[in-house]
């Protein structure tokens, strides 16, 4: 009996499209989610927003807790959109789409084993530019992030799959978060929210432009940089010259924080610490004294 256990719960881990973390009392049935909603984008960001932060347990699939395929699988039932309840599964059906045409509400999937770089192992639910929300086995809920900044979802990205009817609409939810468009040499006023406000943001996905076929790019170049600093609105121009006039490789990441927009100004990127060691010891003599080193995996 004990052997017929032990192999049932093997059986288990190896249909499973994430990585294990138990509950006490997992649940092994699969739970048919309620429909609550029509097909649509405006209804899958309403979920979205609503289950941020919900703990990741493995063999769930909701509502109040998941695992990375029990999220998405719970998305779509909610709607009434019947996908398989595994990640590897999931892959195979839906429309088959490139990165570069990726929308809101498609699900894009990964492979995170050590053991196979082709067998998908994780999935999640694309946002728009970059970001995507996902049961995370690391952070153990449900988080966002970003395909821009990882190159660790860049590397491990397989397949993209649409499952919404083309008749949906094609516009995200206004209440995702949109970039800030700024004008040249300004700055924008910043605000100091409140605790309120700053705990609702938290809770809202995120939207940052940048090109989609960055998705596809190589880190081969290195993920050690300089960073010389951060910056609210657009990096200053003197310290871009300074860079500029010793010829150096730099490049600029921008993102929204709280309704502020913020730069990080990068010189790099360089494949071994020790040789951003030697210039980050340049460049605090000749640009930026308080810089430091910073690995963007």
């Amino acid at each position: 009996m004990k052997q017929l256990a032990l192999l049932f719960i093997t059986l288990l881990l190896f249909i499973s499209g994430c990585s294990l973390k138990q509950s006490n009392h997992p649940n092994y049935a699969i739970i048919k989610p309620e429909v609550k909603y029509s097909p649509s984008k405006k209804n899958l960001a309403k979920m979205v927003k609503q289950l941020q932060g919900s703990p990741y347990v493995w063999a769930e699939e909701g509502p109040n807790q998941f695992d990375c395929s029990g999220f998405t699988y719970y998305l779509y039932g909610s709607m009434g959109i019947e996908i398989p309840r595994v990640a590897r599964q999931q892959a195979l059906v839906g429309k088959r789409i490139s990165a570069n045409k990726l929308q809101y509400g498609d699900l894009i999937f990964f492979a995170t084993s050590k053991r196979s770089s082709r067998k998908i192992t994780h999935v999640g639910m694309y946002l728009g530019d970059g970001w995507f929300t996902h049961a995370s086995t690391v952070k153990h809920e449900v988080i966002y992030s970003n395909l821009f900044k990882s190159p660790y979802y860049k590397r491990r990205l397989r397949i993209c799959r649409r499952y919404l009817p083309d008749s949906s609409t094609h516009v995200i939810p206004k209440y995702i978060h949109k970039p800030w468009k700024i004008a040249k040499d300004k700055v924008p006023k910043v605000k100091t929210p409140s605790a309120v406000e700053q705990n609702n943001k938290a809770k809202k996905a995120i939207v940052i432009k940048a090109p989609i076929d960055e998705i596809e790019q190589s880190s081969r170049q290195g993920n050690f940089y300089v960073q010389v600093g951060s910056f609210i609105g657009a990096p200053k121009r003197g310290l871009i010259y300074k860079i500029k006039e010793q010829e150096l490789q730099y490049k600029i990441i921008q993102f929204p924080k709280e309704d502020t927009q913020i730069s990080k100004l990068l010189i790099g990127p360089y494949q071994t610490r020790e040789e951003t060691l030697s210039m980050l010891i340049r460049v605090r003599e000749t640009i930026q004294a308080d810089a430091f080193i910073a690995e963007i995996r």
